[in-house]
Formats: C-alpha cells, sequence, structure tokens
C-alpha cells in the first residue's frame, strides 16, 4: 500500500489557496450538520514523526466551532492508564453524539511505537488488531463516523524535517528521542505501518493514505477526504429508515436449551451449615483479595437476576470481610441523559477496576439484551449485534488480565411473588419494592426467553455464566462467594 503511493505529488501556492478557503467553509457546515443530526465524529491522524499533523491540525479547527470539537494529543500511558486494558483511556475520550473527537496519534501508538519499542510481545499483536477493529466497528455501528490519515513521507523527507526541527530553537522541543527512532529505522517500523493499515482499514473503517513530502497537497487531500466522509456518512443517516419492531417472543423454540429449567432450586442449607460455610468462604475470599492486591490483578463481578432474586445480599455477605479501599460496587440502573449521548458500552468501560483492585457491577452491559430489549428501549438490531459486542468487551477484559464473574440469581415465579409480599409488609423493605418490579413479572416469559437466549449466546469458555439456584437465600451466598474465589486462584496459579 504505501509503496504505490506517490511522493512526488505537489500543490503550488497559489492553488493552494484556491482551493483551501472553499474547504474550511465546507467543513464548518458539515459540523453544523452533524450537530443537528446528532453524528457523533472521530478524526485519527496518524503518520510519520514531522509529517505537519499539528499544522494540518490547526488549519482543520480553524473554522470549526471549538464548542462542537475536542483535540486529543495522544502520550505514552500514565501509570495509571496501564492499569487498564489499552482501549480504556480512549473510550474515556469519545465524543457525545453531534460532536467530533480528533485524535492527535491514537489507539495505534499500541501497534507502532509500542511495537518498535518491544513494549508489546509480537504474540499479542494479532489480538491488538482484532480489539481495534472491534472497537471501530463498534463505534460505526452505534452511528458514528470514523475518519482515518496516515500520513506517509520518504526516508529522506522525514530526516531533513527532523534535523531542520532540531536546529529551531521554537521548534526543537517537539522532536522526541523516539521520532529518531523512526527515522533510524524507518523500513521497520514502514513495515509495521503496512501490516497495521492492511490489517485494520475495514469497510466501516477504512484509511486513506496521504502522500506528505509536499505539505499543501498533504493537507487539502485531508480535508477533502474528510469532508467527503462526513457527507456520506450525513448522507447515510438520512437514508435510514425506522425499524420495525419485532414481535416478542414468549418462548424459547424448540432446538434452543431451557438453561433456567435445569437449574435445580431446591439445593438449600440449613442455618447451621450456613453459618460455617460462609465463614470458611469469607477467609478464604478475604485472603484472595490482598493476593490480588498484591498481584496486580484486576476482578469485576457481574450481578443479573430476578427482582428479588437476592443479589443485594449476596453483594453485602461478599463484601462484608472484604478491605473497602480496593472494592468498589456498582449499582446500574437506567442510563442517564449524558449516558444516552455515548455508545452503551460507554459507561460501564469507564468505571472499569484498575489492575489490583475488585469491582462488583449490581446490573450490567447485559440490560442492553434483557431489559432493553424486553421493554422496546433498544431495536432489534440494537439488541441482537449486542450479543457479538458483549463478547468482544469481555474477550479484551480478559485478554488484559481480568478475573470476569458472571452471576444470574434464579428463583422461581413462586418464590419472588411470595418475597415481593415479604417486602410490602416489612417498613425496612418496602422501599425495595416498586411498580416496575410488579411490571416486569407480567412479562416474565419474555424476560425467561431473553435471559436464555443471553446465556446461549454469551457464555464463552473465557467469560461463561454461573447460574446460582436462588431460592434458599443461604445457598445462593455461600455459592457466589465461592466461585468467586475459585475464579481468583485459577488466575492466581496462572502468574
Amino acid at each position: 500500500m504505501l509503496e504505490t503511493l506517490d511522493l512526488n505529488l505537489s500543490l503550488d501556492k497559489e492553488s493552494y489557496k484556491q482551493e483551501l478557503m472553499p474547504l474550511m467553509r465546507n467543513l464548518r457546515s458539515l459540523q453544523q450538520a452533524c450537530w443537528q443530526k446528532k453524528l457523533p465524529v472521530v478524526i485519527v491522524l496518524e503518520g510519520w514523526a514531522a509529517a505537519g499533523k499539528g499544522a494540518l491540525l490547526q488549519k482543520m479547527v480553524g473554522y470549526m466551532d471549538p464548542r462542537g470539537f475536542e483535540v486529543h494529543p495522544v502520550w505514552p500511558p500514565t501509570a495509571d492508564e496501564r492499569r487498564y486494558p489499552f482501549l480504556w483511556r480512549f473510550w474515556q475520550k469519545l465524543p457525545e453524539r453531534g460532536k467530533f473527537s480528533i485524535f492527535y496519534h491514537s489507539w495505534y501508538t499500541h501497534v507502532l511505537e509500542d511495537r518498535l519499542f518491544g513494549r508489546i510481545p509480537e504474540s499479542q499483536m494479532a489480538t491488538a488488531f482484532q480489539e481495534i477493529n472491534a472497537f471501530e466497528r463498534q463505534l460505526v455501528d452505534d452511528g458514528a463516523a470514523i475518519a482515518k490519515f496516515w500520513i506517509h513521507l520518504s526516508k529522506k523527507e522525514l530526516k531533513k524535517r527532523l534535523k531542520k526541527y532540531a536546529k529551531d530553537p521554537l521548534d526543537a522541543w517537539r522532536v522526541r528521542p523516539e521520532d529518531w527512532q523512526q527515522s533510524k529505522n524507518y523500513s521497520q517500523y514502514a513495515e509495521f505501518a503496512e501490516e497495521m493499515l492492511q490489517q485494520t482499514s475495514t469497510g466501516v473503517a477504512p484509511w486513506t493514505l496521504i502522500e506528505g513530502d509536499n505539505k499543501r497537497w498533504a493537507r487539502v487531500k485531508v480535508l477533502t477526504q474528510m469532508a467527503a466522509s462526513l457527507t456520506e456518512a450525513l448522507d447515510r443517516l438520512h437514508g435510514q429508515q425506522p425499524a420495525p419492531q419485532a414481535t416478542p417472543q414468549t418462548q424459547l423454540s424448540p432446538t434452543e436449551p431451557d438453561f433456567l429449567s435445569a437449574v435445580d432450586l431446591s439445593l438449600s442449607l440449613s442455618h447451621d451449615e450456613y453459618k460455617a460455610k460462609l465463614r470458611e468462604q469469607q477467609i478464604r475470599l478475604r485472603k484472595l483479595q490482598q493476593e490480588i492486591y498484591q498481584n496486580k490483578v484486576p476482578v469485576l463481578i457481574l450481578f443479573e437476576g430476578w427482582d428479588a432474586a437476592g443479589k443485594g445480599g449476596a453483594i453485602k455477605r461478599l463484601t462484608d470481610v472484604l478491605d473497602p479501599r480496593s472494592y468498589k460496587v456498582r449499582a446500574f440502573g437506567p442510563p442517564t441523559e449524558d449516558e444516552k449521548q455515548h455508545h452503551y458500552l460507554w459507561r460501564f468501560w469507564r468505571r472499569l477496576p484498575p489492575a489490583g483492585q475488585l469491582a462488583i457491577f449490581d446490573r450490567s452491559w447485559y440490560g442492553r439484551v434483557l431489559v432493553e430489549r424486553v421493554e422496546g428501549f433498544a431495536t432489534e438490531a440494537q439488541w441482537r449485534r449486542a450479543y457479538r459486542e458483549i463478547n468482544e468487551f469481555e474477550s479484551q477484559l480478559v485478554s488484559a488480565g481480568y478475573v470476569l464473574v458472571k452471576f444470574w440469581l434464579h428463583i422461581s415465579p413462586e418464590e419472588q411473588l411470595k418475597r415481593f409480599y415479604e417486602r410490602k409488609e416489612n417498613p425496612f423493605k418496602s422501599y425495595k419494592l416498586t411498580t416496575e418490579d410488579w411490571r416486569n413479572r407480567e412479562k416474565w416469559s419474555l424476560y425467561e426467553v431473553a435471559v436464555n437466549q443471553t446465556i446461549q449466546r454469551t457464555s464463552t469458555p473465557i467469560a461463561p455464566w454461573t447460574i446460582v439456584p436462588g431460592n434458599d437465600k443461604y445457598y445462593a451466598r455461600v455459592r457466589t462467594i465461592e466461585a468467586v474465589s475459585t475464579a481468583m486462584e485459577n488466575q492466581l496459579k496462572q502468574i
């Protein structure tokens, strides 16, 4: 790809002036259209050191409304950022609907500079490319427009510019030691860039290659392609038709497994057995928490289940003996208005635990394929797509070293009704019972189908579901702590 570029292409000063001004005005108009249509835009500027990305960026934003974009210069990750999956810090910077995020360098530094300097093992490269492609596809599927530019320089031009900048007192600070290494290892870095372009130029997020030896040519080509990409995305958005709502599925097909019906809800513990086993498992868990902290292993525990299934009680017994300085419990309800302006996974990426800490999510991203599916808050296309997105997300977590434990707390309809009435009569628990709980109960069959299909599609070898019989609260509480401890032990054995 790079070898086919004609780096002799150029634009004279007069032609440059004539083409630049209409482009800038068009870009401003397109920015306004993106805001009106609530189209989020991600711009990625990559290329060689001294390729002119900074000057290009100044031109790009010169006519844009500064309230509608944010520029993110990407530097090596901080010590805190390295405690998360490598894409974590970029999820934090994604634009809300209608706005632009411009990345001056991006997630591609992970497969370029980190690779050049040996900060990422070669064995992890294929996974890194897959995670990047999944990340970009998820954004586009959610309605974002992505434009990616690689500004290419010849070896001679790269060396010439670096020397020029290094001699200029006003520009010398811009030349990093890593930039000289690009020049020194030009052929190897070009090979890495070539592989990156081939692996990540996809139908939803293709690369645009820019001949960069002539700065005027490069600027005009980037701005022209950027305008074309935004126009195409807006046209595509305008042509979309509202998706028809599917008929709710009230029962599984004969070929689909019914995981919930196979759960033995008679499993129980006596009070004495419960006290003894709970104490044993809590001591085990407390010791493992210390090892997790020392070995910098992140732990994420998800609790899903029926209303009144005992999630709160299970979480309480799980945390009773933990050191509160290194765990957090996150309760997720419906997304806020701000959260609705982003991809549905955005709010969960932001709350991941760092290495060495433990997080417990009361409800999670599975709301997309459960409550949002059943209640019609997500279209059929959105919740069907979510199975793949969830599996990709969880795969990234496990690849980054996370212990991921997923619980579905299962109870019978009869047990749920009993607990509802107990809550209604108990002044200390009546606040837990809402009209929504009663409404959800009326849709039990719809949720039962959704839960079974979710388990079937997202219980993977690296992130399996644990279905916990919950009719007996004693049994459920001990079982969840035991499963968490076992998962943590298995991860520690691999270190």
